[in-house]
């Protein structure tokens, strides 16, 4: 996933991106514990993925945070 892709939802969009990929990347653990798992490297991509959702998610709330502090001065 594109962080250019990513940057153009809203919060709430990537808030429930970001739980189908906690999701998804549970799923992917108990895979690999049994042994199941094709391609360990999915595990890596979907932690970037996740990594790369909480960080535009965070920027983008402390963004509306300042904006309303400066709003109120």
């Amino acid at each position: 996933m594109k962080a250019a892709e990513l940057k153009d939802l809203s919060v709430e969009e990537l808030g429930r991106k970001a739980g189908e990929l906690r999701e998804n990347l549970f799923n992917l653990k108990i895979r690999r514990r049994a042994g199941t798992l094709e391609s360990v490297s999915d595990v890596t991509k979907n932690k970037r993925d996740l990594a790369r959702i909480l960080t535009l998610l965070t920027q983008k709330q402390n963004t509306s945070k300042a904006a309303r502090k400066a709003k109120k001065s």
